[in-house]
């Protein structure tokens, strides 16, 4: 048996660990939270003495919180290596399975292909202003995008860029879904997996990467007094290996390994930090809400 705390949908994990307990006859239970809720239940078992949980798989900022709780062993698996260097924090106590890309989108219908931006700064062009699109939660990726441009140069760009008055919507999927629909014409923080889903469908939707581009990883972690510690690390050497990273792709997902070919990831890009969103949050949810949420702070949302 391998117990499984996840923040990924079911209907994506499901068919992972389905396809595992085929191959090895290992029996699996699931259980799907949030990145906070499982960080919570994991921080109350081991204050009750439990270890419950033989896998973590859930955004890097709370994998990165039970890392600091000195809750993670170390591992390996021969899948590391097709996995990009920018998946492996630097303590290497767990590592990136999928990636959610941040990407400008657009209705083709309704932007003609002279006006796609192609930079940041195009979207500062007057013919933007109270047309643009921004998720409310995303204050990891602003303070990814400003670290790189250098902060004092980035958090310039970014007033002149709340000028702009762009529209905060709540939700990833349903952003993409308003811009298929023509509702809106253009989102700057879609997540291109949700995008060339509804592209696929034949909608008149588009997206491309900005530079510089970020995504943010989720990732699996090991417990270091997991009970079943050799099923743990046979279901982490399955879901980082190329069927495990395949099924991901098929899920309509962007696989971390670089041995699935996907049409997802074929461009520059880093990966946030989770180290920095951990130590750094707040300032950078303060920045955020005090440019484009009127000062208030965000809520938590469910993991993806």
């Amino acid at each position: 048996m391998v117990n499984i705390y996840t923040s990924m949908q079911s209907k994506d994990s499901v068919p992972i660990t389905e396809a595992f307990e085929k191959q090895y006859g290992i029996k699996v239970v699931l259980w799907r939270a949030s990145p906070d809720k499982i960080t919570q239940r994991v921080l109350i078992e081991v204050k009750a003495g439990r270890d419950d949980v033989d896998v973590l798989e859930m955004n890097g900022p709370e994998i990165e919180r039970l890392y600091r709780e000195n809750l993670l062993s170390e591992f390996y698996s021969p899948a590391f290596r097709d996995l990009p260097p920018a998946a492996f924090p630097k303590h290497r106590h767990y590592v990136a399975d999928r990636l959610n890309f941040f990407v400008l989108a657009y209705n083709t219908k309704l932007v003609p292909p002279k006006q796609v931006p192609n930079s940041y700064d195009d979207l500062l062009h007057p013919r933007w202003k109270g047309k643009l699109v921004i998720e409310p939660s995303d204050f990891d990726w602003f303070a990814s995008v400003v670290k790189s441009m250098g902060e004092e140069k980035g958090l310039d760009y970014f007033k002149k860029l709340a000028a702009m008055k762009p529209t905060m919507r709540d939700g990833h999927t349903l952003l993409a879904e308003m811009v298929a629909s023509g509702e809106i014409p253009i989102v700057l923080t879609a997540f291109n997996h949700s995008v060339e889903k509804m592209k696929r469908k034949g909608a008149p939707v588009e997206w491309k990467p900005l530079q510089p581009a970020f995504g943010q990883p989720s990732a699996i972690g090991l417990p270091s007094k997991a009970p079943h510690p050799h099923a743990a690390l046979l279901f982490a050497d399955f879901l980082l290996s190329k069927e495990g990273q395949e099924i991901i792709k098929e899920r309509g997902r962007v696989p971390a390994s670089l041995a699935v070919d996907s049409t997802l990831n074929k461009f520059q890009y880093q990966l946030i930090d989770p180290a920095v969103i951990l130590d750094e949050g707040s300032k950078w949810e303060k920045l955020w809400a005090e440019l484009f949420l009127g000062g208030e702070m965000l809520v938590k949302q469910e993991g993806t």
